[in-house]
């Protein structure tokens, strides 16, 4: 009896310390799988978390080759939309469907396995994820469906360097480190050679000054530097899309030629890419002092500014302190933008103004860190003279591995080849490698950026830093519905640059297909050089004329700009409707809040024959809404469409509109 009292007692004492125990076990189950499921769900570190939160991390492997596996795309950019196809476009039988691919569209943060790429002409159609019909299927499972790459620093398209941009993934060609003085001529040219990438190219200013056979020493006299302004002005209206210096190269050239320039390319809404003067930290003349020139010209003239490849010019041996020059101007409200090419090495001609006396200081190199591009030759004092007559190309190994991996980090650089390869392969690698290896090395074995950060470095950056006149790159450098059919087809875990020193001509590994103007150019049966559909690449600009249609604002007469087939309004003219409006010089921004009463201005009508110019000036309305506004001369523009957004009504009779609340 005593016995059995004393086990249900101990039974009694047990039960609670089996239930706690239970409870314990639970809990822990709950939290180790929303641990596991957390950790899961965590960006990648070649997912788009930022480049700061990737440091130390260790890729999974494909469990095979031992090579990183491909990064699982984040849970943000998996929310992006995509197509939501009706059964008429299901029903559809397309030109080209790419099937099962990992889609990256660096607009819309867009990274998702699994979707269906279809296209018609050479437009895309559908991005989705439902099955679709094609004439021609492309299976993507498990590659890359990306933009086609962007190479905005290189030159002229020339027949033989073409097809290696082409296995490089790029699409379109654009000599912005080059170009031509005589526009007129030289997109004709290309368009009668049937290039196989799209092109386009800047008013070359060496080029142009040639002319007066100056030496690159001497400055040019004002008579001359105003025929240079008359002579760029003609060749951005026949379609260069913006201007190139290159001061290193022609010291002689200074702001009296400079500026005059500058104020060119701000009046017509085009960068200017400028080699900058100096390319090491040795006294006189540093990299500092490169940037503050460039960033004195784009403050004093409000123009765009693009620094050429600033880990070879700029930046080598003062990286940090040269990202910070930019950060800071940038956020000054300048418009700066940089590229690099992602290698450790340069190169230039050796009888060029670079290897004047005092490189081997400036450079902190000798004759032996200097290699003939296209052979295994290091140069000495006597071969050095020999090939300097001859005006060869050679490589210098110069760079701080560290300068290529903290400019590729800025935000604000993107990636440019400066090359194209060409008869005797006498160039440098990046020539034939560039987006391959900024992919392959420093992304898949370096982490240094994510795969959504380097294609958007080498497809969306390069088109939207010359798009604002450009037309034409609005629809490239995106992966969605109404772009351009120009994609890359590339497997994450081969894709590789192969291209040396000693044999710049050799494609790169891991590009499975390129489409241009949606037709394929390469695949699996290699490069197809009977498909030339490359189409030019120009500016264009628009000019007030006579607006057909008359605007009533609430009973008030309001002049109307018509642009590319909508209606705009004065910015000031709000303030007579009840608006309050401010200005942001700084952001370059506008905002817009109801107040009650109006402040009757009086608006002028733009004037006939004036630049009408996309310069991305916004206006921010009370609820958070944005719009894009236009510029003419000193006067910014709405559209109509955004007020009706704002409860205005909207009213047309014929070429009369009206506005009512």
């Amino acid at each position: 009896m005593s016995h059995s009292r004393s086990q249900n007692k101990q039974r009694r004492r047990t039960l609670p310390l089996i239930l706690l125990l239970a409870v314990l076990v639970v809990a822990g189950a709950i939290w180790a799988a929303t641990t596991l499921k957390g950790d899961r769900n965590e960006p990648g570190p070649n997912s788009v978390a930022s480049a700061g939160e990737q440091t130390g991390t260790v890729l999974p492997t494909d469990g095979k080759s031992g090579s990183p596996a491909s990064p699982a795309a984040s849970p943000e950019s998996a929310e992006a939309p995509i197509d939501q196809p009706t059964a008429s476009d299901l029903s559809k039988t397309y030109d080209v469907v790419i099937t099962n691919g990992r889609v990256i569209n660096p607009e819309t943060k867009l990274d998702r396995e699994g979707l269906n790429v279809a296209i018609q002409g050479g437009t895309i159609a559908l991005v989705t994820d439902k099955p679709l019909k094609g004439k021609r299927t492309i299976d993507a499972k498990g590659l890359v469906v990306a933009p086609g790459f962007i190479d905005n620093l290189s030159y002229d398209p020339n027949p033989l360097g073409v097809w290696n941009k082409i296995a490089d993934g790029v699409t379109s060609n654009i000599a912005m480190h080059g170009g031509t003085s005589s526009p007129e001529k030289w997109y004709p040219y290309y368009v009668r050679n049937r290039t196989p990438v799209h092109f386009g190219a800047s008013f070359f200013y060496t080029q142009a000054r040639n002319q007066f056979k100056l030496s690159r020493y001497a400055t040019a006299k004002p008579e001359q530097v105003q025929k240079l302004v008359d002579q760029a002005e003609k060749a951005l209206n026949d379609g260069v899309l913006g201007l190139s210096f290159s001061l290193e190269y022609v010291p002689g050239v200074n702001d009296k030629e400079i500026l005059p320039m500058m104020k060119l390319a701000y009046k017509y809404n085009v960068p200017v890419y400028f080699h900058a003067r100096y390319s090491d930290m040795e006294e006189p003349g540093t990299n500092i002092d490169a940037l503050n020139e460039l960033i004195g010209y784009a403050r004093a003239s409000g123009a765009s500014v693009h620094i050429d490849h600033i880990n070879s010019t700029g930046g080598t041996f003062s990286m940090k302190q040269s990202l910070k020059m930019v950060e800071d101007a940038r956020a000054e409200g300048l418009d700066i933008t940089s590229c690099i090419y992602p290698y450790d090495y340069w190169g230039t001609y050796l009888n060029s103004a670079r290897f004047d006396e005092g490189w081997q200081s400036r450079f902190r190199i000798t004759y032996k860190d200097l290699q003939i591009a296209g052979t295994k030759e290091r140069l000495t004092a006597e071969t050095f003279r020999k090939y300097q007559k001859e005006g060869k190309l050679a490589v210098a190994y110069a760079i701080p591995k560290q300068d290529v991996i903290d400019s590729l980090k800025a935000p604000y650089v993107m990636i440019g080849s400066d090359a194209i390869l060409e008869p005797g392969y006498n160039n440098h690698p990046r020539a034939s490698g560039t987006f391959a290896r900024t992919v392959g090395l420093y992304v898949r074995e370096q982490q240094v950026i994510s795969l959504s950060d380097a294609i958007a470095k080498m497809s969306l950056m390069p088109a939207q830093r010359l798009e604002k006149q450009a037309p034409a790159l609005k629809k490239k450098g995106r992966i969605a519905k109404g772009m351009d059919a120009d994609i890359v087809v590339f497997d994450y875990k081969t894709i590789s640059d192969k291209s040396t020193v000693e044999k710049p001509e050799l494609l790169s590994a891991g590009i499975k297909y390129v489409l241009v103007n949606g037709q394929t150019v390469l695949d699996d049966k290699g490069l197809h050089k009977d498909v030339r559909v490359g189409q030019p690449i120009k500016s264009e600009f628009v000019r007030v004329k006579e607006s057909a249609a008359s605007l009533k604002w609430d009973g008030v007469a309001t002049a109307v700009l018509q642009y590319r087939g909508g209606n705009y309004v004065d910015l000031d003219s709000l303030k007579s409707h009840g608006y309050m409006v401010s200005w942001d010089k700084r952001k370059h921004a506008a905002t817009a809040v109801r107040v009650d009463g109006a402040t009757p201005v009086e608006v002028p009508k733009p004037k006939l024959g004036e630049l009408i110019l996309e310069r991305g000036y916004k206006l921010t309305w009370e609820d958070g809404r944005t719009t894009e506004m236009l510029a003419v001369g000193e006067h910014n523009y709405v559209p109509v469409a955004a007020l009706t957004a704002q409860g205005w009504k909207l009213g047309k009779d014929g070429n009369q509109l009206t506005l009512t609340p």
